[in-house]
């Protein structure tokens, strides 16, 4: 398959969405959030730890993804709602707030 193909191919996936957690084991504060492109965003969270832009030494976190969301075959679905609710299971799970994280909570 020639590199064209290969591209076009990988913009044509769906790529795997829902919740994620970085969470600092040095402090034991957690950040929970969605992603459209879960190993997207990911990769970004890790590169910004690597390359410096972020306070915290890289060393000290983890990630994972907690939650999946599988799309239905809809042109035009709009997963930001049920990103949403994925989320807020997952912050009244976690409770990642004041000394136990980073997130805010909404009102």
């Amino acid at each position: 398959m020639d590199r064209k193909a290969l591209i076009r191919r990988y913009k044509e996936s769906r790529r795997p969405m829902g919740v994620f957690r970085v969470r600092n084991t040095a402090a034991g504060r957690s950040l929970v959030g969605t992603s459209v492109d879960l190993p997207s965003m990911l990769n970004r969270q890790r590169a910004q730890l690597r390359l410096g832009a972020h306070p915290n030494r890289a060393e000290a976190f983890e990630f994972e993804i907690l939650d999946t969301l599988t799309p239905p075959d809809e042109p035009d679905y709009d997963p930001s709602g049920d990103l949403r609710v994925l989320e807020d299971l997952w912050l009244e799970k976690l409770s990642p707030f004041d000394d136990r994280g980073y997130n805010t909570r909404r009102k």
